[in-house]
């Protein structure tokens, strides 16, 4: 199961225009872009082919090119120019001056039948608990 958050990364001013910059978000580094039209789109960091800081690449039509092989990808859906290479895409837009990211947040549900108990991981470092009703 997954559950969707939403994160402030700050101020849209940070990022000029036609570049990108790195955010760390749960341990993923995810790209955000912003284009001389203000169009700001968010894709996974890394290149797949040789993990290549796709942040640091060249933008331009909507596409990065990684700046360790020239690969591109295109920043709305991911797709890359060779063959079945992509990276992820997260809904990413601006608001009152801020960028604000969707990011999914995996759930995990696990039942431990012998105590009744089923105990849910919103991440890395919560927990919740909670009591089983047995009817």
């Amino acid at each position: 199961m997954t559950k969707q958050t939403i994160i402030n990364l700050g101020a849209i001013e940070d990022i000029p225009l036609g570049q990108g910059r790195c955010f760390i978000v749960q341990n993923d580094e995810i790209a955000v872009f912003r284009s001389r039209s203000q169009a700001i789109f968010a894709i996974e960091n890394r290149c797949p082919h040789r993990r290549g800081l796709l942040a640091e690449g060249i933008m331009g039509n909507d596409k990065v090119v990684c700046p360790l092989h020239g690969h591109k990808f295109d920043l709305a859906t991911g797709k890359g120019s060779e063959g079945m290479e992509c990276v992820r895409t997260f809904k990413v837009w601006q608001e009152n001056g801020q960028i604000l990211l969707e990011y999914p947040i995996a759930i995990n549900v696990e039942k431990k039948c012998e105590d009744h108990y089923a105990e849910i991981v919103l991440s890395a470092n919560s927990k919740i608990y909670y009591r089983e009703e047995r009817k």
